[in-house]
């Protein structure tokens, strides 16, 4: 039988499998799922644990000596086998055939795998899996539903935010729950229960190195020279690496090419703010930015950009830090 993690609860409170398998490509959900299962097992009187880690060492035999030796104190167990690879192979996918015919008595075995491909689904030691228990398939989180799932599980811990400020905490994570996972409990012990605002959660999410290059890059569209400077030096005294302060700066022009675009085509602003993925007070000092700035020197800004990346990468000639002081001041001469 196979079912989805939503499922996973309600079916534990309804009976009990011999066998679970959990395949999937998002660890945060397969080790959340696998806690669940474990946490059942041992409420229901699994007390013992073996735990089998299969790798290309592994003797398939050992699975079907530890599937038939009892309990040395009589007591139920788990049976927590690992295949970090997914692909027992064809001795590996016979010993699971043969282990799937004869499940140990007294025991809950748990299967954890990586994501499988259809063809791998297909095996048959993938359908013995199938039929002899319960398979979990754990599917990735889509951006597009991050900042519901993580507006999910603040309302766990009671707290909550507004859609753009998940949004922006969505996208500082890209993608990683389990990053989501522990900074969404570092708010629960950061801040109460209750209503969390932009700034609280931008000042939580984002880490001290990461704050002072946005701060390097507010510096450099409001062409606030003198501090954009004294960011910049502080962060290259500090060993900060020039690929993510390029990165963050590059994006910000970007940005600003896609504001100014807008504006020049008519597009309300509210829609230029979401198609260039600026949330909160951003959306103010980009587009108040971008309307000082035009087209021809921001493609230039793109080209120094490039430039930098090329020295950086070691194909071409230059002083990196030199030419990223150059590019902060581009947009002071810019304004003046």
């Amino acid at each position: 039988m196979r079912i989805k993690s939503e499922q996973l609860s309600s079916l534990l409170q309804k009976q009990t499998s011999p066998l679970y398998t959990i395949f999937g490509n998002e660890p945060l959900l397969i080790i959340e799922a696998a806690d669940r299962i474990r946490n059942h097992a041992r409420q229901n009187g699994y007390t013992e644990r073996e735990i089998l880690t299969i790798d290309h060492h592994f003797n398939w035999s050992d699975l079907l000596t530890a599937g038939s030796n009892l309990s040395l104190f009589g007591d139920r167990r788990i049976m927590d086998i690992r295949i970090p690879s997914g692909k027992p192979g064809r001795e590996g996918g016979k010993a699971i055939e043969t282990f799937c015919r004869s499940l140990p008595p007294d025991t809950i075995t748990l299967i954890s795998l990586p994501k499988i491909d259809k063809q791998g689904q297909s095996t048959k030691w993938f359908k013995a899996l199938e039929d002899a228990g319960t398979v979990l398939q754990v599917y990735a989180v889509e951006h597009a539903q991050l900042a519901k799932w993580i507006g999910q599980r603040l309302s766990i811990q009671q707290q909550k935010a507004d859609f753009d400020t998940l949004q922006f905490f969505a996208d500082k994570v890209e993608g990683n729950l389990l990053a989501a996972h522990q900074e969404i409990m570092k708010l629960a012990l950061l801040y109460p229960k209750g209503h969390l605002s932009f700034e609280q959660i931008k000042d939580a999410v984002l880490n001290v190195a990461r704050y002072d290059v946005f701060k390097l890059s507010d510096a450099m569209i409001t062409a606030n020279a003198a501090r954009y400077n004294r960011i910049l030096i502080g962060l290259q005294g500090e060993g900060f690496a020039p690929p993510l302060i390029l990165a963050t700066l590059t994006e910000q022009i970007r940005q600003l090419i896609v504001i100014r675009e807008g504006l020049d085509r008519g597009i309300a602003t509210a829609q230029l703010t979401k198609e260039a993925r600026l949330w909160g007070d951003r959306q103010k000092t980009v587009v108040t930015a971008a309307k000082y700035l035009n087209l021809k020197l921001l493609t230039q800004a793109l080209l120094q950009a490039a430039k930098i990346d090329k020295i950086i990468k070691g194909v071409a000639k230059g002083d990196i830090w030199d030419e990223l002081l150059q590019l902060g001041q581009r947009f002071a001469i810019i304004k003046h």
